[in-house]
């Protein structure tokens, strides 16, 4: 391993480099990026399975989709600045090791407390990977180009979007849930050798760690996280939650204090809250994962316990709402260059909330698969257009040098709201609903999926004051 964070990139021809550099860049930070956003929808086609070979419960279901967007979220701002001090190759390459290494200790679980140990891992891996993919990209392409390289990037996540349930759903049924984390090995011991050599290094514009920043910063990212997680098994009154969210609290304003006044090289400048552009996509992106993901935990489960399909067919069903990504991510990022990120940002949204809110009204015992196809459409051309105006807001709102930064705080909120999508809706599937029978189960699911249509509406509203084209 030491050999390979040590190689250097290959020489080429001066006036070849530039292009296959870009080429590389994008390759390989959109399987990164791949590889992050499969783990997370891949695990929710196979929840039904897990729960019937460990006997999980409803908790355990949604430790092993949250460990990993817990863990995500709490670490990507340190993965960020980890890459901006050492080399965002270098880190790139480490984050990618231990995601795969993490993956084989997912497949030899014995236990939902062993998968779960192991879905921790492979946040941490995650939380390295994922936002240097977008800094890569950034620092690679010039600002006019930027838009269409994103989109790209955002097409291929779409990809791990959309095939999850299906490549979940197949391996599920047809090998076991194990192969849905063996996968991710040989695809990762291929990409170790190309990331080290075919990456150009690069470095942020901060030349020590702030130590100080990352540990405030990891504390009460993990008490905002931990609350809402926790809250439907102890309740929210509990004193677990209620120390949870108060350390939360208490250490995130301890961050910002620290960052306004005692950082010599604070690893978020404040400043950027400042900037429309950045605040107004952040706030969109997490409140678009909250819905995404809410929604995500039900409907894999939605089409199998409730309306009776095999994993693999309801991954194939799924499909019309994830496979839209792939499509219309690319076509919207380059129409983003050209019209700004507004109209997508606010569209999408629009689109994402109106799509849920159809499905929500149109689930009851014995609807059809035909009634179901429109609204997950809407929802997923929606969640298309959103993706990579978002990234490109944020990145294209902050000077070039702080784009790792910027990266890294967008992956943080847009995990923390995934987190906090899962657990209100499972709070509020558990309220109106439960797993006593199909019917209990589409009663429970259709509320959940109205609380996650609302969340995309309150994302529409933010991001329709964001700047607009050339204005961050």
């Amino acid at each position: 391993m030491t050999d390979i964070l040590k190689a250097p990139p290959l020489r080429t021809p001066p006036a070849e480099r530039a292009p296959t550099r870009r080429v590389w860049t994008v390759a390989l930070a959109g399987l990164g990026a791949l590889l992050c956003s499969l783990d997370v929808v891949v695990v929710a086609t196979a929840l039904p399975a897990l729960r019937a070979d460990f006997g999980a419960s409803l908790s355990e279901l949604e430790w092993t989709i949250n460990a990993y967007n817990l863990v995500f979220a709490c670490l990507t701002l340190t993965g960020a600045a980890l890459g901006d001090r050492f080399g965002r190759r270098r880190m790139y390459v480490v984050g990618l090791a231990v995601f795969t290494l993490a993956s084989a200790a997912a497949a030899l679980a014995q236990g939902p407390g062993q998968l779960i140990g192991a879905r921790v891992l492979q946040g941490a891996g995650a939380a390295v990977l994922l936002p240097l993919t977008l800094t890569l990209i950034s620092e690679a392409f010039p600002a006019e180009k930027r838009g269409v390289a994103i989109g790209m990037w955002g097409g291929v996540t779409g990809l791990g979007v959309a095939a999850g349930p299906v490549l979940g759903g197949a391996v599920t049924e047809g090998l076991s849930w194990q192969w849905i984390f063996w996968l991710n090995v040989p695809i990762g011991l291929a990409m170790l050798p190309l990331a080290a050599t075919r990456l150009r290094e690069s470095y942020g514009t901060r030349p020590q760690l702030d130590l100080v920043g990352l540990a405030l910063a990891a504390v009460g990212l993990t008490g905002l996280a931990w609350a809402p997680v926790r809250a439907p098994e102890a309740g929210w009154g509990s004193a677990e939650v209620l120390t949870a969210l108060a350390v939360g609290v208490v250490f995130v304003a301890g961050f910002l204090a620290w960052e306004r006044a005692g950082a010599r090289y604070p690893m978020l400048p404040l400043s950027h809250f400042r900037r429309r552009g950045f605040s107004t996509a952040n706030a969109s992106g997490f409140l678009l994962f909250a819905s995404l993901l809410g929604a995500l935990f039900m409907i894999t489960q939605l089409f199998q316990l409730g309306l009776g399909y095999s994993p693999l067919e309801a991954g194939v069903r799924i499909l019309v709402w994830n496979a839209t990504p792939l499509l219309v991510a690319p076509i919207a990022g380059a129409l983003a260059d050209r019209f700004g990120n507004r109209p997508f940002m606010l569209g999408g949204l629009v689109l994402q909330a109106t799509g849920l809110a159809l499905l929500a009204a149109r689930l009851e015992p014995g609807v059809g698969y035909g009634s179901l196809v429109l609204p997950l459409i809407v929802a997923g051309i929606g969640i298309s257009m959103v993706f990579p105006s978002v990234a490109n807001a944020v990145t294209s709102s902050v000077p070039l040098g702080d784009a790792g930064i910027a990266a890294g705080v967008n992956n943080a909120l847009r995990e923390l709201g995934g987190v906090f999508g899962v657990a209100v809706a499972a709070a509020v599937f558990t309220t109106y609903g439960g797993y006593g029978s199909p019917g209990a189960f589409i009663d429970g699911a259709g509320a959940a999926l109205w609380v996650s249509a609302g969340a995309a509406a309150v994302g529409a509203a933010v991001a329709a004051f964001a700047p607009g084209r050339g204005r961050t």
